[in-house]
């Protein structure tokens, strides 16, 4: 039987929008995978993000959430990169 997952649609601003040149992204993830997981995803596949990793709160369905909240089949993930003034 497979392992279920859930996908997900990320949203991406600023320094992540910049590194994929998009403003979203649709990814499947294991089920019971922390939010996280989607950050740790996109760090292994553009390095330069890393400086971000501490910085970036995370969003599921427009409300803050913990890092350790599990993903949802058909949430909106949403990375929230320090933004500056303007």
């Amino acid at each position: 039987m497979p392992e279920s997952t859930v996908r997900v649609t990320i949203k991406l601003f600023a320094a992540y929008q910049e590194a994929y040149g998009v403003s979203e992204l649709v990814r499947q993830f294991p089920g019971e995978t922390a939010v996280s997981a989607v950050l740790d995803d996109l760090i292994a596949e553009h390095p330069e993000l890393e400086k971000w990793r501490e910085l970036t709160r995370f969003g599921i369905n427009l409300q803050f959430v913990e890092p350790d909240t599990l993903l949802q089949n058909g949430d909106e993930v949403v990375l929230v990169p320090p933004v500056s003034g303007g």
